[in-house]
C-alpha cells in the first residue's frame, strides 16, 4: 500500500504501520525484514502534508531499533530529516524528526553528517518549540553532537547559550537535565564559559542550588559550576557577586555524596591555576575539604583527598592543611579501600614535601608505622608516595631514627623489585636517604637489598638509573657494602655507564669513584694506582697484571 498512488491509501498505511511498530521491537524488526523503510524513504519528499507525516512517524519510532538504524544510514537520511525541521513544518513532523535524528545521533559518522548538512542551526531553533517533546529531541540530539569538540564550538557560535538557559526553567525534569548535561559538556570551553557569565547563566545555576525543590537537578547544575572554576575570569565574576560564598555555603550544608565527591573533584581542576587556589584559600575552602574526610563514604575520601593534594601548591593553605588535615589522613591509612590509601598518601606526599613542620606533624601524629604498612598496599601509586611521605620524614633525625628501627631497608627491598619505574625510582632516592647510616647499610646488605639495587643501574629509565646510581655512592661508603656491591658487578655496569655520553650522570661517576674509594684493592688493580687519600689496611692485595 506505500506504493499507491492514492494519497488517502498512504495516509492510513502509514497511521497503521505507526501503530504495528510502536507495539515493540519485534514488530519493528518484522517491518524492516518487509522493506518498509525503502518505501516510507521516498513518502518523505511527498507533497501531500499529511502522507509525509504519518511517514516521518514510522521513521521516528523505528529509529530506537539498532538494525533499523544501520539501514537508515545506508539510506543516508539525514539530510532528508533535516529538511523537515524548517520552521513551516507541522509541529508532529518537528517531533519525529528530531527524535529520530537523536537516536541516530550516537554514532559518530552520523554526527558528522549532521554538522556537515547543516542540521545543528534547526535543532537550536526548534530548542524554543512551544512543544516540550520537539524540545527534549532537539535538546538530546544536540546533546550527542556536543560530545564532538567541532560541534561545540559550532553551537557556541550559533548562540545555543540563551534557549539552554531557557530551558532551565522548564517544568519538565528531563528537559531540565538534559540541558544542563549538555551545559556541562560546552562549558569545558573557555570561550563558552565566558558566554554563560555574560548571559547571566552562573546566577541560573546558582538559583538552582538554592532552590531544595530542585534537588535532583544540583549535581548536574555543580557539575556546570565546577567547570567554571577553572577559569579565573569566571571564578572572579562568580566571587564579586557573592555567588562563590553561596555556592560553598550550599556544599557545606549538603549531605548528599555524588554532591560532596563533585565539589571536592571541581575544586580538584580548578586549584591547578595559582590566582584560583588564592581565591579558594581566601574563601577558607579548606575547612570544606577537612570535613569531606570524616564523610562515612569512600569515594568522597578519595575526591577530598585529592583536592587537598592540590591545594597545597598555595603555601599557605599547605599550612592549614597541614596543621588539622594530617592526623584525619593518618587515620584514613588504615582503610580497607585502596583507592582511599592511594589518595590520602599522596595528600600526605604533597603536605610534607619541602615543608619540615608538616613532617614533624605526621610524625607527632604516630603517622610512621601507617605510611610503613602502606608500602605492602596493592596500588603502585600509594606504594610510591608512601615511600616519598618517608624520604621527606628522613630529613629530620628524630623521625629518620624511628623510620630505621621499624626496619625500613627490609621494606625497600620489595619496591626496589618492583616493575613500575615511578616505585622504583622512589625506593632508590630513600636507599640514598636512608643508607646515610652505617646500621641501615648493614641492614639493606643483611636483607638481600643491594642485589635488586644493582639491578636497577641497568634500567633504560633516566630517574631510576640516576637514583640508584645516587644510592649505590651513598652504600658504597663502607667497605664491606662496597666489596659486597662490587661482587654483585656495580662496578661494571658503573663503567659501562660511564662510557656512554647518554647514560652518564654525575651519580655515576662520584659512585664508581667511591666503590673504588672503598674498594682499594680493586681499586689498585683496574687503575693501576692509588690517590694520597686512599689508605691501604691490613688485607689490601695487589692481584698483578
Amino acid at each position: 500500500m506505500l506504493s499507491s498512488p492514492e494519497n488517502e491509501v498512504l495516509a492510513k498505511a502509514c497511521d497503521a504501520l505507526y501503530k504495528f511498530a510502536s507495539k515493540g521491537d519485534e514488530n519493528k524488526v518484522t517491518l524492516l525484514g518487509l522493506g518498509a523503510l525503502e518505501h516510507l524513504y521516498k513518502l518523505l519528499s511527498h507533497e501531500d502534508p499529511l502522507v509525509r507525516r504519518n511517514a516521518i512517524m514510522v521513521f521516528g519510532i523505528m529509529a530506537s531499533n539498532n538494525d533499523v538504524r544501520k539501514l537508515l544510514r545506508e539510506l543516508d537520511v539525514t539530510n532528508s530529516l533535516i529538511s523537515q525541521l524548517a520552521p513551516e513544518e507541522d509541529v508532529v513532523i518537528h517531533e519525529f524528526a528530531t527524535l529520530c535524528l537523536a537516536y541516530m545521533a550516537v554514532e559518530y559518522t552520523t554526527k558528522v553528517k549532521i554538522f556537515e548538512q547543516g542540521g545543528l542551526e534547526p535543532l537550536i531553533r526548534l530548542l524554543g518549540s512551544s512543544d516540550p517533546d520537539v524540545q527534549k529531541n532537539s535538546l538530546e540530539c544536540i546533546y550527542f553532537l556536543v560530545q564532538d569538540f567541532q560541534n561545540c564550538a559550532a553551537v557556541r557560535e550559533l548562540n545555543v547559550i540563551p534557549p539552554l538557559l531557557g530551558l532551565l526553567e522548564s517544568e519538565y525534569p528531563v528537559i531540565q537535565s538534559l540541558a544542563l548535561q549538555t551545559l556541562e559538556v560546552i562549558s569545558k570551553d573557555r570561550e563558552t564559559r565566558i558566554l554563560l557569565g555574560e548571559n547571566k547563566g552562573l546566577d541560573c545555576l546558582l538559583n538552582i542550588l538554592e532552590n531544595n525543590e530542585l534537588s535532583d537537578l544540583h549535581i548536574e547544575a555543580l557539575a556546570v559550576l565546577g567547570n567554571c572554576l577553572e577559569d579565573v575570569h569566571t571564578l572572579q565574576q562568580i566571587q564579586l557577586t557573592g555567588g562563590l560564598k553561596k555556592l560553598l555555603s550550599f556544599l557545606e550544608v549538603s549531605t548528599v555524596p555524588d554532591i560532596q565527591k563533585n565539589a571536592a573533584k571541581a575544586i580538584t581542576k580548578a586549584a591547578y591555576d595559582p590566582e584560583i587556589r588564592k581565591i579558594l584559600h581566601w574563601k577558607e575552602v579548606e575547612k570544606f575539604l577537612l570535613s569531606l574526610l570524616e564523610i562515612n563514604n569512600d569515594e568522597v575520601k578519595v575526591a577530598a583527598s585529592q583536592a587537598i593534594s592540590a591545594m597545597c601548591e598555595n603555601t599557605d593553605s599547605k599550612c592549614v592543611l597541614g596543621l588539622q588535615g594530617i592526623p584525619q589522613l593518618v587515620q584514613l591509612l588504615s582503610s580497607d579501600n585502596e583507592e582511599v590509601k592511594e589518595a590520602v598518601v599522596t595528600a600526605l606526599t604533597n603536605l610534607t614535601t619541602a615543608s619540615p613542620r608538616n613532617a614533624s606533624v605526621v610524625a607527632e601524629s604516630e603517622g610512621i608505622v601507617p605510611v610503613m604498612n602502606t608500602l605492602n598496599a596493592r596500588r603502585d601509586g600509594a606504594i610510591s608516595n608512601a615511600i616519598a611521605v618517608l624520604t621527606n620524614l628522613s630529613l629530620q633525625e628524630p623521625s629518620r631514627v624511628s623510620i630505621q628501627s621499624h626496619g625500613i631497608m627490609s621494606a625497600l627491598v620489595g619496591p626496589l623489585c618492583s616493575t613500575n619505574s615511578q616505585v622504583q625510582s622512589k625506593a632508590a632516592f630513600a636507599v640514598a636517604a636512608f643508607g646515610c647510616d652505617a646500621d641501615a647499610r648493614t641492614e639493606l646488605r643483611n636483607v638481600g637489598g643491594l642485589g635488586p639495587l644493582v639491578e636497577l643501574l641497568h634500567s633504560k629509565n633516566e630517574e631510576v638509573r640516576r637514583n640508584a646510581c645516587w644510592a649505590v655512592m651513598v652504600c658504597g661508603s663502607d667497605e664491606l657494602t662496597a666489596v659486597e656491591l662490587c661482587r654483585l658487578g656495580a662496578l661494571d655496569i658503573l663503567e659501562e655507564i660511564n662510557l656512554s655520553t647518554k647514560c652518564k650522570n654525575k651519580f655515576s661517576e662520584a659512585a664508581l669513584e667511591k666503590l673504588l674509594d672503598n674498594n682499594l684493592s680493586q681499586k689498585y688493580s683496574r687503575m693501576g694506582y692509588l690517590s694520597s687519600s686512599n689508605i691501604i689496611t691490613n688485607g689490601f692485595y695487589d692481584c698483578g697484571q
